[in-house]
């Protein structure tokens, strides 16, 4: 029998709330299979808790002070590992982008940060002038980083749902937008990317007013990061992650093709001020309206199954 990792309490609360749960259960005499069988959680969940890599479900930290008499220690902890995992969070998602076999996201205000160009991020992080030009400097250094794992040997297969609010707002001028759009083209249908667009005619939709990521793992849990102005909280909970599957799903189907969306970035270029087709005064164009979702086999989803949406662990 392998030999149970060594834990830090003092690392994390996350890691605390394992070391005290592991603590209690070999005070017990238990091992992780008797557990099993008295919480929802199956041993490799149990396990994950324990050395602290999984935030346990909302249900779990009750049941736990109410098989070892702790009153709400576990309960308490857990509402400090809540709170980490969201003043954390941005890191958590880093963490798990790097791990990811498979990356789908609801961009619906600004170009997600993985398909950014470093003129649209340094645009982005200019705005925050009073941190200071060497912490812009190392962010845009931290977001051009992230962008290096789709270009390696095995990146993970990216699925980006771009509503149409995130290409209309300017960002940096139109040289910045211009090189942003044809990078996306350029994009749209990579080997392991696909972008499709959300429009305006879609209407309101239950991932308005954030952004979201769905991460795929190597163990086949599905993660999910829900992103909003200034923090962003990473959410492992099967009931939840499956709330936001269901709603990108749903929105995916809807979605201008990749062939249709390309089609799209290549007008809105041609309206862009400077440009050598744009009138003075050329009206935004209308993408295609969909009322139904297309007949149609999803190309990606096709080439790349693993990002179906299975959220159990």
């Amino acid at each position: 029998m392998s030999q149970e990792k060594e834990l830090d309490p003092l690392g994390s609360a996350r890691q605390m709330f394992g070391a005290r749960l592991r603590r209690m259960r070999k005070g017990q005499g238990w091992s992780l299979d008797v557990l099993e069988a008295k919480v929802p959680l199956s041993k490799s969940q149990l396990a994950r808790v324990e050395r602290g890599s999984y935030l346990p479900p909302e249900k779990l930290p009750a049941l736990l002070d109410g098989l070892f008499g702790t009153e709400d220690l576990f309960a308490e902890l857990y509402v400090f590992a809540c709170r980490e995992a969201v003043r954390y969070g941005y890191n958590l998602l880093l963490d798990h982008e790097r791990r990811a076999v498979g990356i789908k996201e609801y961009a619906g205000v600004l170009i997600p940060g993985l398909l950014q160009t470093e003129g649209y991020a340094r645009a982005l992080f200019r705005v925050t002038a009073a941190r200071g030009e060497a912490w812009q400097e190392e962010q845009l250094a931290i977001r051009m980083a992230r962008q290096t794992m789709l270009r390696g040997e095995n990146p993970p297969h990216h699925a980006v749902l771009l509503d149409e609010a995130a290409i209309r707002r300017p960002i940096g001028g139109p040289a910045v937008m211009r090189e942003q759009f044809e990078y996306l083209i350029t994009m749209v249908e990579a080997p392991w990317c696909v972008i499709q667009l959300l429009p305006f005619s879609y209407g309101e939709h239950g991932m308005l007013g954030g952004a979201v990521h769905l991460l795929t793992m190597p163990d086949n849990r599905t993660v999910a990061y829900e992103e909003s102005t200034g923090n962003g909280t990473m959410m492992e909970a099967p009931d939840r992650v499956q709330r936001h599957v269901r709603h990108w799903d749903r929105l995916w189907a809807y979605a201008m093709r990749p062939q249709e969306t390309a089609a799209f970035l290549r007008q809105v270029i041609e309206e862009l001020p400077g440009s050598a087709a744009s009138p003075t005064h050329t009206a935004p164009v209308d993408p295609p309206t969909r009322t139904t979702p297309s007949p149609r086999t999803d190309a990606f989803n096709v080439r790349h199954a693993t990002l179906g949406g299975n959220s159990e662990s």
